[in-house]
């Protein structure tokens, strides 16, 4: 992983600034929670620090709980927002099918900005992720067998996450990544209902097609337009299958009623 190409200035590398430059490279999504730091001779020699340094650094990053540390397994970024997919909240979140609208809305203006801001700030190596995401995603939904739909949501999320990590936007990106499990349940929502019906399956994958295309080429308000009319579109057809639910529940008990 080329996380950076800059060393730490000659004259800056205490241990509190090799700890300030590990915090960026956190913050900016680099080392994401859970990921496993590499090794200290590497990290020394990407930042040009004394491996001393590298380990008080690391020290005051444990301090700070923002690292874990276990004896001959290295140390791993921490979760860094205590979102528990267990909370009470959670469990109301995902029990009840009117959040999953608040949940599209929430994404539309997260993830309409993060387009917009990908499109802008957008590095050659995040089009290189980008690409290779959608790839992936439109790779396996090709395919002639039938479709994991929950392997088809993770593929799609990550997606989506790659162009909101080109943002360079830290609380956007993190934000975002804390709501995995909801956002996850979402697109697994709207696989699950709408990606088996041609109209909506084609629909999706050329939304995909040309949100991908914008944020490459670099037009900015193009992705974000697609990527609000995207989850405007998904939003709409699923309250339409929840309206075509309901009348038909209402036919039901009609026609009981004369039996």
């Amino acid at each position: 992983m080329a996380f950076s190409n800059d060393e730490i200035p000659m004259g800056r590398r205490t241990p509190e600034h090799v700890a300030a430059r590990l915090e960026e490279l956190i913050l900016e999504g680099v080392f994401r929670p859970g990921q496993l730091l590499p090794s200290e001779r590497r990290l020394c020699d990407r930042l040009g620090v004394s491996r001393a340094s590298l380990r008080e650094g690391l020290r005051i990053l444990r301090s700070k709980a923002i690292i874990d540390t276990r004896q001959g397994h290295g140390s791993t970024v921490a979760s860094l927002l205590p979102v528990d997919p267990q909370s009470p909240l959670m469990h109301l979140f995902r029990d009840h099918p009117r959040t999953l609208f608040d949940l599209l809305e929430v994404r539309s203006l997260l993830e309409g900005e993060s387009a917009y801001l990908a499109a802008k700030r957008g590095t050659s190596m995040d089009r290189v992720l980008i690409t290779r995401r959608y790839q992936e995603m439109a790779d396996y939904a090709a395919q002639p067998e039938a479709l994991d739909v929950e392997r088809l949501a993770r593929l799609d999320h990550a997606f989506h996450l790659a162009i909101s990590q080109a943002s360079h936007n830290p609380v956007l990106v993190h934000t975002l990544q804390s709501l995995t499990d909801l956002l996850l349940s979402s697109v697994f929502a709207s696989m699950k209902h709408l990606y088996h019906r041609p109209g909506p399956r084609e629909m999706i994958n050329q939304q995909h097609v040309q949100l991908h295309d914008a944020v490459v080429s670099g037009d900015a308000e193009q992705a974000k337009r697609i990527a609000l009319e995207h989850l405007t579109s998904i939003s709409e057809l699923l309250r339409e299958l929840e309206a075509e639910h309901h009348r038909l529940e209402r036919s039901a008990m009609r026609l009981e009623q004369w039996q």
